[in-house]
């Protein structure tokens, strides 16, 4: 497979953009940072008051990079007028660049959620969408074909995750998705309500979270929400990144590992084959073996590291795996010279 790299002032470009979108990001902050602790993570929130209250407003987990920004949080608040200016050329740069921009409608709706609140509370963007933003990350082109989209916007998170921030969204995504123009579908047991469908076009929202069982609707208290249960979604949405979806001046979202995305696609080609979804499955098939061809020169670590992973958690996982790379013999031939080197 012929894979074609954006060029170096393309690369350096995109990756100026994320981090002058994460130092906005914590420019937002407004009274001192406080570290909770829970199962194990520590997480950092804005300690403020409003008026006789005292307010708490998730910021991430504690790593060293947000810590290292926090501390700068008042320069970067002075800088704000100058890193707007540097946000909007960096854009350009990265269209006039080949880069795949997001349409009008997604660009809209992702910036209203990442305005909310829903990425900085765990919200993780899934699916087709997040497929394409790996051009950043990885620094390569994608063709048309790769990105053939089915309208679906897909946003996953943790359960428990959701329940233990103790903090939600300003704005709920229901009201978001009405403004927009998209309608409630409910369920056709449940009357929880965890997808909505474009009324002028084909796109549909749905938002998911990880299953250890049954395939349930569950409750994101965070991101104001309910989500339908999946197995197999924990792995894909452990551990993610963040990415700049190339609307306007960019919108800082958050999105899965490229290598749990790639390995994670192998297991969902499985569970579509043999049913309505087998057009879907087709594609899963083609982005597995793009980012695995990808990955498997520029990152091979981590691909290996992914693939080990998924194959330890059990029997089940292996079967679905195999069952796809029996179709995929040149995929699979990758992944076993990558498993004995």
């Amino acid at each position: 497979m012929l894979i074609l790299s954006h060029s170096r002032a393309a690369q350096v470009a995109y990756q100026d953009l994320l981090r002058l979108h994460l130092d906005d990001r914590a420019a937002d902050l407004v009274g001192s940072v406080e570290a909770r602790t829970r199962n194990g993570r520590t997480y950092l929130y804005d300690r403020f008051r409003l008026g006789t209250e005292m307010k708490a407003r998730y910021l991430g987990e504690d790593t060293p990079e947000l810590r290292a920004r926090l501390d700068r949080a008042a320069a970067l608040k002075a800088e704000a007028d100058t890193r707007k200016k540097s946000m909007a050329r960096l854009a350009r740069m990265l269209r006039a660049e080949g880069f795949i921009t997001t349409d009008r409608d997604t660009g809209s709706l992702l910036g209203a959620f990442a305005r909310a609140g829903l990425f900085r509370l765990g919200g993780t963007m899934i699916g087709t969408g997040a497929y394409a933003l790996y051009q950043g990350e990885l620094g390569v082109r994608f063709d048309t074909d790769e990105l053939a989209q089915t309208g679906d916007i897909d946003f996953a998170s943790f359960e428990r995750l959701s329940v233990a921030l103790d903090d939600r969204v300003e704005a709920q995504p229901n009201d978001i998705l009405s403004a927009l123009k998209f309608d409630p579908v409910p369920g056709v047991t449940d009357t929880q309500v965890w997808r909505w469908r474009q009324s002028h076009g084909t796109a549909m929202v749905e938002f998911l979270t990880p299953a250890f069982g049954d395939e349930t609707v569950k409750a994101l208290p965070a991101l104001g929400v309910s989500a339908q249960a999946l197995n197999y979604l924990n792995y894909l949405i452990s551990d993610p990144i963040h990415a700049i979806a190339l609307y306007r001046s960019g919108i800082l979202v958050q999105v899965p590992r490229p290598e749990k995305y790639a390995i994670h696609k192998l297991i969902v080609a499985d569970r579509r084959r043999d049913g309505p979804d087998q057009f879907k499955a087709r594609k899963d098939r083609a982005q597995a073996e793009f980012l695995i061809d990808v990955l498997a020169q520029d990152r091979p670590d981590d691909l290996r590291e992914a693939y080990e992973d998924a194959l330890d958690r059990g029997p089940r996982w292996r079967q679905r795996i195999d069952a796809t790379l029996a179709r995929m013999p040149a995929t699979a031939e990758v992944l076993r010279d990558l498993a004995h080197a």
